[in-house]
Protein backbone atom coordinates (compact mmCIF):
# COMPACT_ATOMS: atom_id res chain seq x y z
CA UNK A 1 0.00 0.00 0.00
CA UNK A 2 1.14 3.49 -0.83
CA UNK A 3 1.15 6.15 1.78
CA UNK A 4 -1.12 9.14 1.02
CA UNK A 5 0.35 11.42 3.65
CA UNK A 6 2.32 13.46 1.14
CA UNK A 7 -0.67 14.23 -1.08
CA UNK A 8 -2.75 15.60 1.78
CA UNK A 9 -0.20 17.97 3.26
CA UNK A 10 -0.94 21.68 2.86
CA UNK A 11 1.18 23.62 0.41
CA UNK A 12 4.27 25.15 1.98
CA UNK A 13 4.45 28.91 2.04
CA UNK A 14 7.56 30.64 0.76
CA UNK A 15 9.60 32.17 3.58
CA UNK A 16 9.42 35.95 3.84
CA UNK A 17 12.41 37.60 2.26
CA UNK A 18 13.18 40.32 4.78
CA UNK A 19 11.24 43.45 5.53
CA UNK A 20 9.87 45.87 2.98
CA UNK A 21 12.14 48.75 2.10
CA UNK A 22 11.13 52.04 3.60
CA UNK A 23 10.10 54.43 0.90
CA UNK A 24 11.62 57.77 1.63
CA UNK A 25 10.26 60.51 -0.59
CA UNK A 26 11.34 64.13 -0.74
CA UNK A 27 9.20 66.79 -2.41
CA UNK A 28 9.93 70.48 -2.73
CA UNK A 29 7.69 73.49 -3.23
CA UNK A 30 9.37 76.62 -4.60
CA UNK A 31 7.53 79.84 -3.68
CA UNK A 32 10.21 82.29 -4.92
CA UNK A 33 8.07 84.55 -7.13
CA UNK A 34 5.24 85.36 -4.69
CA UNK A 35 7.60 85.63 -1.70
CA UNK A 36 9.88 88.10 -3.53
CA UNK A 37 6.84 90.21 -4.39
CA UNK A 38 5.65 90.12 -0.78
CA UNK A 39 2.19 88.66 -1.43
CA UNK A 40 2.87 85.42 0.44
CA UNK A 41 4.78 84.23 3.50
CA UNK A 42 6.59 80.87 3.53
CA UNK A 43 5.92 80.35 7.22
CA UNK A 44 2.15 80.49 6.70
CA UNK A 45 2.12 77.80 3.98
CA UNK A 46 4.47 75.65 6.07
CA UNK A 47 2.09 75.93 9.03
CA UNK A 48 -0.87 75.17 6.74
CA UNK A 49 0.78 72.00 5.41
CA UNK A 50 1.68 70.79 8.91
CA UNK A 51 -1.92 71.29 10.06
CA UNK A 52 -3.55 69.72 6.98
CA UNK A 53 -1.43 66.72 5.92
CA UNK A 54 -3.21 63.47 6.73
CA UNK A 55 -1.34 60.40 7.95
CA UNK A 56 -3.39 57.21 8.26
CA UNK A 57 -6.58 59.21 7.68
CA UNK A 58 -6.00 61.64 10.54
CA UNK A 59 -5.09 65.32 10.32
CA UNK A 60 -2.26 66.52 12.55
CA UNK A 61 -0.81 63.02 12.94
CA UNK A 62 2.58 63.66 11.29
CA UNK A 63 4.80 62.03 13.90
CA UNK A 64 8.12 60.84 12.52
CA UNK A 65 6.67 59.68 9.21
CA UNK A 66 6.24 63.10 7.55
CA UNK A 67 8.23 66.28 8.10
CA UNK A 68 7.69 69.75 6.64
CA UNK A 69 10.56 72.21 6.80
CA UNK A 70 11.53 75.55 5.35
CA UNK A 71 14.67 75.64 3.22
CA UNK A 72 16.10 79.05 2.48
CA UNK A 73 13.82 82.05 2.09
CA UNK A 74 11.26 80.62 -0.29
CA UNK A 75 11.41 76.84 -0.45
CA UNK A 76 9.52 74.16 1.47
CA UNK A 77 10.71 70.57 1.71
CA UNK A 78 8.33 67.70 2.55
CA UNK A 79 10.02 64.44 3.60
CA UNK A 80 7.79 61.36 3.85
CA UNK A 81 8.73 57.92 5.15
CA UNK A 82 5.29 56.56 4.21
CA UNK A 83 3.41 56.44 0.93
CA UNK A 84 2.90 60.10 0.01
CA UNK A 85 1.65 61.41 -3.29
CA UNK A 86 3.10 64.40 -5.09
CA UNK A 87 -0.42 65.12 -6.29
CA UNK A 88 -1.57 65.42 -2.66
CA UNK A 89 1.01 68.15 -2.10
CA UNK A 90 -0.33 69.99 -5.15
CA UNK A 91 -3.89 69.59 -3.85
CA UNK A 92 -2.98 71.08 -0.47
CA UNK A 93 -1.03 73.93 -2.08
CA UNK A 94 -4.00 74.83 -4.27
CA UNK A 95 -6.23 74.70 -1.20
CA UNK A 96 -3.91 77.14 0.57
CA UNK A 97 -3.93 79.50 -2.40
CA UNK A 98 -7.73 79.44 -2.53
CA UNK A 99 -8.00 80.10 1.20
CA UNK A 100 -5.76 83.18 0.88
CA UNK A 101 -7.44 84.44 -2.32
CA UNK A 102 -4.26 83.92 -4.35
CA UNK A 103 -5.66 81.21 -6.64
CA UNK A 104 -6.67 83.79 -9.28
CA UNK A 105 -3.07 84.95 -9.74
CA UNK A 106 -0.89 81.93 -8.94
CA UNK A 107 -0.74 78.39 -10.27
CA UNK A 108 1.13 75.28 -9.16
CA UNK A 109 3.44 73.93 -11.87
CA UNK A 110 5.68 70.86 -11.78
CA UNK A 111 9.25 71.84 -12.59
CA UNK A 112 10.82 68.45 -11.88
CA UNK A 113 10.05 64.87 -10.98
CA UNK A 114 9.69 65.67 -7.30
CA UNK A 115 9.14 69.43 -7.15
CA UNK A 116 6.52 72.10 -7.70
CA UNK A 117 6.80 75.81 -8.31
CA UNK A 118 4.34 78.64 -7.82
CA UNK A 119 4.07 80.79 -10.95
CA UNK A 120 1.94 83.71 -12.02
CA UNK A 121 -0.65 83.26 -14.74
CA UNK A 122 0.49 84.79 -18.04
CA UNK A 123 -1.92 87.59 -18.91
CA UNK A 124 -1.66 89.12 -22.36
CA UNK A 125 -2.28 92.84 -21.92
CA UNK A 126 -1.32 93.62 -25.53
CA UNK A 127 -4.42 91.92 -26.93
CA UNK A 128 -6.66 93.84 -24.53
CA UNK A 129 -5.01 97.13 -25.52
CA UNK A 130 -5.61 96.45 -29.21
CA UNK A 131 -9.29 95.74 -28.58
CA UNK A 132 -9.68 99.00 -26.63
CA UNK A 133 -7.95 101.02 -29.42
CA UNK A 134 -10.41 99.74 -32.05
CA UNK A 135 -13.46 100.93 -30.08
Amino acid sequence: MKSTKNSRQPAKKAPAKGKKKKTSQKFSLDCAHPVEDGIMDVMSIEKFLIERIKVNGKVGNLGNSVSVEKSGKSKIIVNAEIAFSKRYLKYLTKKYLKKNNLRDWLRVVANGKDSYELRYFQINNEEEDEVEDKD
